[in-house]
């Protein structure tokens, strides 16, 4: 019986691992129309890196950090400091 739950219970971790869904970064980025739609789903816009300082000054949100989106909307990014719509 004991050897029966190791392998019911191996088996569960085996398939948990390989079913689950994929993450944000995983997932292709969106690309949206202008800064207002993007501003919708991320505040403070999207930088292409945690370290990336805005030239423009003070701004009321924390831009959200993802390479893959921000490449996808770099087209937002007017002032190329690598923050697109910032706010």
């Amino acid at each position: 019986m004991k050897r029966f739950s190791v392998i019911i219970l191996s088996a569960t971790l085996i398939l948990g691992v390989s079913t689950t869904a994929p993450t944000e970064t995983e997932a292709a980025a969106k690309e949206f129309s202008n800064c207002t739609e993007l501003n919708k789903t991320y505040k403070g816009g999207v930088a292409k890196a945690a370290n990336i300082k805005n030239k423009g000054g003070k701004t009321k949100f924390t831009p959200f950090v993802s390479k893959e989106i921000y490449e996808a909307n770099i087209k937002s990014d007017r002032d190329k400091d690598g923050i697109a719509c910032e706010k």
